[in-house]
């Protein structure tokens, strides 16, 4: 439904019982209350009052059910119903509490919906007469602050205002305040029930079976707008089908090709090619690539936006596409992403599309594994043309086969996709298994395969490592030598492995064992390990498990990082960035790439200054701020990639404990549980760029400081070159069960989208950036959140 739509239910077409909800009862309850029928006054004693005020609201509290006989096709257009409250411990007339009477539809002749607050006639019982005498709605006179603040949070609750996390806890903690201030001035001595009336999905309008032709208009003299219901809304114009059919008719193919745009029509075909990915077409734009096919066929950016022109559903016109589409000038890499997203279904179109990606080496498409896997989930079979090349190239690849299998098995979780997933790894089991050993002693398939399941092994191992550690009662210390004492004695064969071990995150690099003595826990509620472990060659490798926490998130980020961190260099702007190593290995579990590194917050508690941290490792008397100029050069470019990547990617929850800085002055982020705009502090600065980080430049006055805003306009506006491919990505992660990403895909790339200014030219884009860093850097409020987040961490 468009949101220009307004779909209602008539009550004569609901077959179902009325159904409501009572809540509860809310208010001081009366210590004197009038009878009406005995005319003597009936005292509820303190000892009862106690008695129920101690039973805490379960007394008052009903929440219950309740459906009448009564169907809704079956009310008229002054139903209501009459409510009133009695104390079962007295007698009839003695427990009489009050009444109030609720009409079932507003003066628009709308059933009400959701909570309603009524408010009770003390000592009187509800009458069903109309117009009734008890009142549950308060007369507007009477109306007051409190009654304002209830009516908009039952259209809240309905879902008619807008849900904003974190306004609406700032604004309800507000409401409450003024509750209790209005209390202690007016008092609180009304009486009320609240109820609860139940919703279906679209409104109800009153409308009595057969004709109603004695119902007023439902305009009425005043300037009121009044929403009507168009049932037509979204539904193809016959007129402009039959006219675009005529327009397109393949008897006409033989003049098309013949036809040659207009400088006017030229100019909005390229606007149209300029579109990102996301952008949906309108029906004279996509009239106008569909004329000029035939011109537009030496231009390769144009065949994805004609083929979204294509009506598939005519056999014809589809035909003539798919043979159009052969002829076509050859697309680039990141359109043929585009061509795996699910708009497309014709699977001629996605066999075309994997064709293209076979041009790409391994290095480019290990950059887009992650998403060629999720993209699998659009495909119409379950061995397709897609799943068939992947394991195609993994047998040529162990970097790419391992990787591979990991995607998959990550995805046998997913009950919707689990028989999809399973055919493709069985799929890559088969295959890896039949190759034959290497003319150079390389392992045959069968050895191969069982090298990849060892990682399966080691991992469900560590998981249990981890469990058992953390039951080990103590404190870290004493899990970290209970953990070394695991590996030196009952798990003695994880200390020394029979065979080699190619380690998950990097497959070339065999391991051979742990080290004990150099393994580790971090003080924290998972107790993620830190490992190190030997490898063949030698050398040591070090990486942390981590078992209770989903990484899939953080395994995206950091493959965006690893991704423009190449696209960069490709236009030979290195900025020293630290792409580490992400793997998730289940569901709430998985491996990270240790980078030896120290948090922002440790350096500041130690040496006060990053300028003094660094010139602890990196000094030079004539070097600028007494460090040497590679080592400044390093920290600037690394701040500058990060900045502009974190802001693209709307990275949140930035503090200065993940924001992390190697010996040689490479900072980097970690820990991304809040991307595409979410972030749990209030009003974040658009990126992460603290005082200590511009002091260590110089100030902003300085020309280190001059020099990273350079870098951070120069690597915007090249990745900005190459927006449609970072969105083409995201796109395909849309069915995937990434938190940040699963809960709103279409908003989440818009919001992304939005972050690369596509309106603007890279000169506009320059001062565009500019003015974020200035706003970054006098933002006060973030400066306010770091104190408090560091106090927090203090007393943790």
């Amino acid at each position: 439904m468009s949101g220009k739509e307004f779909r209602f239910f008539l009550t004569c077409d609901i077959n179902l019982p009325v159904t409501f909800r009572v809540e509860r009862f809310q208010g001081p309850l009366p210590s004197l209350s009038k009878s009406p029928n005995s005319g003597i006054d009936s005292i509820i004693t303190e000892e009862r009052r106690a008695e129920l005020l101690e039973a805490g609201g379960a007394a008052c509290c009903w929440n219950e059910l309740i459906t009448m006989s009564t169907k809704y096709r079956d009310l008229t257009a002054h139903s209501q119903l009459a409510f009133t409250v009695w104390d079962v411990s007295c007698g009839k007339d003695e427990g009489l509490i009050g009444g109030a009477t609720v009409l079932l539809f507003n003066n628009n002749m709308q059933l009400k919906t959701g909570k309603q607050k009524l408010r009770l006639w003390p000592g009187k019982e509800a009458d069903g007469s109309f117009p009734t005498i008890t009142p549950g709605k308060v007369p507007k006179h009477e109306r007051g602050e409190l009654e304002r603040l209830e009516k908009l949070v039952n259209k809240y609750a309905r879902g008619q205002i807008q849900c904003v996390d974190w306004l609406d806890c700032l604004t309800f903690k507000a409401i409450e305040k003024i509750k209790q201030n209005e209390n202690c001035k007016n008092g609180s001595s009304s009486l009320y029930l609240v109820v609860d009336f139940c919703s279906l999905e679209h409104q109800v309008i009153f409308q009595e079976s057969g004709a109603n032709f004695l119902l007023p208009s439902p305009i009425a003299s005043t300037n009121e707008l009044v929403t009507v219901w168009d049932p037509e809304i979204g539904k193809t114009n016959p007129s402009e089908h039959k006219q675009l059919k005529l327009a397109r008719s393949l008897t006409r193919g033989i003049i098309d090709r013949d036809l040659k745009p207009s400088s006017n029509e030229r100019k909005s075909i390229q606007r149209i090619l300029k579109y990102p990915p996301t952008r949906i077409l309108s029906g004279d734009e996509r009239q106008l690539l569909w004329k000029f096919r035939f011109s537009l066929m030496s231009e390769k950016r144009a065949l994805t936006k004609f083929l979204r022109c294509v009506e598939w559903s005519d056999v014809q016109e589809a035909k003539q596409a798919l043979e159009l589409m052969k002829r076509w000038e050859m697309i680039d890499v990141c359109d043929a992403l585009e061509l795996l997203s699910p708009v497309f279904e014709s699977e001629e179109v996605r066999a075309y599309a994997v064709s293209v990606l076979e041009r790409a080496d391994d290095e480019e498409l290990q950059c887009y594994l992650l998403q060629l896997v999720q993209a699998l989930k659009f495909e119409r079979s379950d061995k397709s043309c897609l799943s068939q090349f992947l394991v195609k190239r993994a047998l040529n690849n162990i970097e790419l086969a391992s990787f591979l299998r990991w995607y998959v098995a990550v995805e046998l979780y997913d009950p919707a996709y689990a028989k999809r997933f399973y055919s493709t790894y069985e799929m890559l089991e088969e295959n890896i298994v039949k190759l034959a050993a290497g003319p150079s002693g390389e392992e045959d398939g069968f050895k191969l395969w069982q090298s990849l399941l060892r990682q399966t092994e080691l991992t469900e191992q560590l998981c249990s490592i981890t469990k058992d550690v953390g039951n080990v009662r103590g404190n870290t210390q004493k899990k970290i030598e209970k953990l070394r004492q695991f590996l030196a004695g009952a798990l003695s064969e994880l200390a020394y492995f029979e065979e080699p071990i190619r380690s998950p995150l990097a497959p070339g690099v065999l391991i051979t064992g742990i080290v004990p003595s150099e393994s580790t826990i971090f003080k924290s509620a998972l107790h993620p390990l830190r490992l190190t472990f030997q490898t063949q060659s030698g050398g040591t490798w070090k990486v942390i498990f981590k078992k209770g926490d989903d990484l899939r998130q953080d395994q995206l980020v950091v493959q965006m990082v690893s991704l423009m961190d190449r696209l960069l260099k490709l236009e030979n702007l290195d900025l020293h960035l630290t792409p580490y190593k992400v793997l998730a290995t289940g569901q709430d579990e998985g491996m990270l790439e240790f980078i030896p590194s120290r948090s922002l917050t440790q350096i500041l508690q130690e040496h006060r200054s990053i300028i003094n941290y660094l010139q602890k490792f990196h000094p030079d008397e004539h070097g600028p701020f007494g460090i040497t100029a590679s080592c400044l050069d390093t920290f600037i470019k690394s701040c500058a990639g990060y900045s502009v990547i974190t802001y693209i990617l709307g990275v949140g929850d930035r503090h200065l404990d993940n924001l992390l800085l190697t010996d040689n002055g490479c900072l980097f982020h970690v820990d991304f549980g809040f991307i595409l705009g979410r972030d749990p502090k209030h009003f974040p600065p658009p990126m992460k760029l603290c005082k200590e980080m511009v002091e260590a430049m110089g100030g902003a006055e300085s020309p280190y400081y001059t020099r990273f805003k350079s870098y951070c306009c120069e690597a915007y506006n090249i990745l900005r070159k190459s927006s449609n491919l970072i969105l083409n990505l995201f796109h395909l992660m849309a069915c995937s069960n990434i938190p940040d990403v699963a809960s709103d895909p279409e908003k989440g790339i818009l919001k992304l989208q939005e972050k690369f200014r596509l309106d603007m030219d890279d000169e506009a884009c320059i001062h565009f950036f500019q003015d974020l860093i200035n706003e970054s850097v006098s933002a006060l409020f973030p400066q306010m959140v770091e104190t408090i987040h560091r106090w927090a961490q203090y007393w943790r």
